[in-house]
């Protein structure tokens, strides 16, 4: 029978992904089968976890996904000897006002599934403060149980044992307390993390990574303050319906960000997906029925895009016949224009009339709701699709007939509408699931 644990912080920027991939490493090299999930919105982290286990990682999002579909996610780890949820934010941070089966905070997938919580505590400028913050995590809500703390960062031997005693006297156990070890810091951009795939040594990052936190964390431990879990059948599936039968996918660099689950349910459904790279120069296979540009980092590779003819070319006259969609990044690669962060301006392919601008950047991040005001592919007029926006990008110009009315977390209407011309559209957020 496996067993569950979540991983969460007081915030972000702890180390929770850093302590999530060493577990799943050290517990690995032990023999042990281990099963990752991300919850919340996050899509690079799930790539990281796929690296450390060997199994692949989905997101589960209690604000965009109902039970049923939690359910049917996390059945994938029933043959796992540990199932590890990676959280997102701090424990109970989520959006004001609940989605489908939550606020998409961590703390309403540990109580879902009924996993105790490991916290990631960096008591760095504190001392008894620490167990302050632990005790009322613990705390502050009764469906939620706390398995124990592993301390990062401690600036010594008198710092540790200082927190140690005041979580001792909170009642909350200690698993392990790291010392500052720059050799396993993850790099960064402007988006989270660099990608797993951009980085060749990172098999060699998480092997250290695991040997690092074996040496200082009591894994053992750990392992046993997780819960025995018996995964109920789930009830329903993902409620996802294919682009196409068959769907050309842009997969390099440039165009990586799309949710495991959406291509798993895509493949479930019967869809056959064959990829190509816009980097590459490559365009879409003439023999699908459906482009997909995900997100990604265009704008890094701006100006490969710009130059790649046979790829413009291509997808142009792809679009001449069969829809083409664009998420986030995608969606501005469809569009006229795009000023990368040296002021640089680059045409895109021209499908859409969109022009954005990294020079003056500008963050939107959050979830999103949208009612179709058009078809795109895969859904229908009047559609109601949930998903995650987050960019730099400043619109100059978005012309062309908005694809949806879309809503933020608190139901505010955004200017983010998307946009359709002939058979391109494309939408700022990445999709997540369609309201059953």
């Amino acid at each position: 029978m496996p067993a569950g644990l979540v991983i969460s912080a007081p915030a972000s920027g702890v180390g929770k992904t850093t302590l999530t991939l060493a577990l799943a490493r050290a517990w690995r090299n032990r023999g042990l089968n281990v099963q990752c999930f991300k919850s919340g919105p996050d899509y690079i982290d799930p790539a990281f976890h796929a690296a450390a286990t060997g199994r692949a990682s989905v997101n589960v999002d209690s604000w965009a996904m109902d039970r049923g579909t939690i359910a049917h996610l996390v059945g994938r780890g029933t043959d796992a000897d540990v199932v590890l949820a990676e959280g997102s934010m701090g424990l109970f941070d989520g959006v004001a006002a609940r989605g489908v089966s939550g606020t998409g905070a961590t703390a309403d997938i540990a109580e879902m599934l009924g996993w105790p919580v490991l916290l990631v505590i960096d008591p760095s400028g504190q001392a008894q403060t620490a167990a302050a913050i632990a005790a009322g995590l613990r705390d502050y809500r009764a469906g939620v149980r706390l398995a124990g703390v592993v301390l990062n960062r401690v600036a010594s031997p008198r710092h540790e044992d200082l927190v140690r005693r005041a979580l001792n006297d909170a009642g909350i156990a200690v698993f392990g307390a790291l010392p500052r070890h720059a050799e396993i810091s993850l790099p960064k951009r402007h988006l989270g993390l660099v990608q797993a795939e951009e980085q060749a040594e990172i098999g060699k990052l998480i092997d250290e990574a695991a040997r690092f936190v074996a040496e200082h964390v009591d894994l053992d431990a750990v392992l046993r303050s997780a819960a025995s879990w018996s995964p109920q059948p789930a009830a329903s599936g993902i409620n996802v319906t294919p682009p196409g039968q068959r769907i050309a996918l842009a997969r390099d660099a440039a165009f990586s960000f799309i949710y495991p689950h959406m291509l798993e349910a895509w493949r479930a459904a019967g869809a056959e997906i064959s990829t190509f790279s816009p980097l590459a120069d490559e365009a879409p296979d003439a023999s699908a029925d459906v482009c997909w540009l995900p997100g990604g980092y265009p704008e890094l590779h701006a100006g490969t895009i710009a130059a790649n003819a046979r790829f413009r070319s291509g997808l142009r006259a792809f679009a001449d016949t069969r829809p083409v969609h664009g998420e986030c990044g995608g969606y501005m690669v469809l569009g006229t224009a795009l000023t990368d962060a040296d002021g640089i301006r680059h045409e895109m392919t021209g499908l859409l009339g969109l022009e954005t601008s990294f020079a003056k950047r500008r963050m939107r991040l959050g979830y999103r709701l949208a009612a179709l005001a058009a078809p795109m592919p895969g859904h229908q007029v009047g559609a109601r699709l949930r998903g995650h926006e987050f960019h730099y990008s400043t619109i100059i110009a978005q012309p062309d007939t908005p694809l949806a009315v879309v809503h933020d977390a608190t139901g505010a209407v955004i200017a983010e509408t998307g946009s359709h011309r002939g058979h391109a559209t494309g939408t700022f957020f990445h999709l997540i699931a369609e309201d059953r």
